[in-house]
Order: structure tokens, then sequence, then C-alpha cells
């Protein structure tokens, strides 16, 4: 693996076992996800394109084949110190957003840091400058329930950049939103690529979506079948 790729995997198979019936997501894939590149993974359902996140994530781990993170195989760590690699690398957004709902925007930014070493005052001003960072300084006290989508969205970006990890998985982020609000978002997460240099893995069925991405990946029933390269650099 050259020192270029932060991600590598390697005749990766994932089957998931549904009764007696066997669904192989995927097939031997090889793909390499370069430092600070902003990568798209376009397809039909069911193609494989969460899986591959999962995996990247080490919230899941191969079949066969290997997946590894600056060379380290992921799978072959034990699941606690898994889940420690993490917690210091990774930052998950989803299409839910996924935030409590009972805490405010900072303090489900600062969930996170719980799993760092640290102290409570340092979490405030780690979770602030997170959401200083997507523009929602001001909507720090505010609970999710009195942002719009977009904000919540954001909100949940601000909680994957709270540890600063190397690499964002994002999966179908702007799937629940409007056009302008779907826009900042990727905005967003260009400026993160670009600026500060994160390594963004991106899931989307949306074209314009994919567009913004430095390198377009089609799947199709677990292989790689195209690759485009974006015209937004």
């Amino acid at each position: 693996m050259s020192s270029e790729n932060l991600v590598h995997f390697e005749g990766v198979d994932k089957i998931y076992r549904r009764g007696g019936e066997e669904l192989h997501v995927l097939s031997g894939l090889n793909l390499d996800v370069r430092r600070g590149e902003f990568l798209a993974l376009m397809g039909p359902s069911g193609c494989g394109k969460s899986t591959i996140l999962n995996l990247a994530g080490g919230l899941d781990v191969p079949d066969s084949g290997v997946v590894s993170f600056n060379g380290e195989d992921i799978g072959a760590m034990s699941e606690s110190s898994r889940a420690a690699w993490r917690a210091r690398n990774v930052g998950f957004i989803f299409q839910a957003y996924n935030l409590i709902p009972v805490l405010t925007a900072r303090q489900n930014v600062a969930l996170p840091l719980l799993l760092t070493p640290l102290s409570s005052a340092q979490r405030k001003v780690q979770a602030a400058k997170a959401l200083q960072l997507v523009g929602l300084e001001d909507r720090s006290e505010h609970y999710p329930n009195q942002l719009s989508g977009g904000q919540e969205q954001r909100v949940a970006i601000a909680r994957a950049i709270a540890t600063d990890p190397a690499m964002l998985l994002a999966d179908e982020p702007t799937g629940d939103l409007d056009a302008a609000s779907a826009e900042a978002v990727l905005k967003l997460l260009k400026g993160l690529c670009r600026e500060m240099g994160k390594t963004i893995v991106m899931v989307t069925h949306d074209p314009k979506a994919a567009e913004q991405a430095d390198r377009t990946l089609k799947l199709d029933k677990g292989v790689l079948v195209q690759a485009t390269h974006g015209a937004a650099h």
C-alpha cells in the first residue's frame, strides 16, 4: 500500500446470512482511498455501499480479504481495540442525523468526547470549536427540535469532527434535505476535505451530490463497475 492511501481494501468478501440464505454483498473488492480525498460511492440499493463504509469504519470486519487503515489491519484488531481505534480515527455522519433530542446541540457534539481523556471544560471548548466550524455557534444551546433539518445535519457533522478524526464516513448525508440545505452540507464537507485535510467517503444516490466529490465509484452487486472524476476540484 502506498503512503498516499489511507484506506486499502484487498480481495474483500462480505457475506450476510439470513436464515439458510447467503447474501454475497461484496465479492473480491479491491479499493484504495487516498489521504485527503473526497470519494463518493454510488449504485443501486443493496449493492454494498454502506457495507464498505461499515468495513472502512471498523463497525464490521470482512469474511475474507483485508481492510487496512494507515497500514494497520482493522479486521485483526480485538473488538475493544477496534472501538478505541474508531473513536480516535473515524467520524460517522448518517442520513437520519441520530441526534439525541434531550441534549442541546453542544451536548450532542460533545458526546464522542466522553471517550477521550479531556476534562468537562475541555470538552465544552472542543464542542464549541466544532460548532463554529459548521457555522452554528449561535445555535449551541438549541435542542434538535428547534433546528431545521439542514442545521441538524450540520450539528451531526460537528459531532463527527469533534474528536478531529482523519476520516469521515457519510451515509446519504443529504438524503433527507431540501436542495439548498443539501448544497450547504456538501459545501461544508468539501471545505473539511480541502481546508482540514479530512478524508471523506460518502454514499449517495444523488448524482449532484456525487459531482462535489473528487472521484465517484459505482458499485453493482458488490463489484466496482465504473469510476469517474468530479468536475469540482
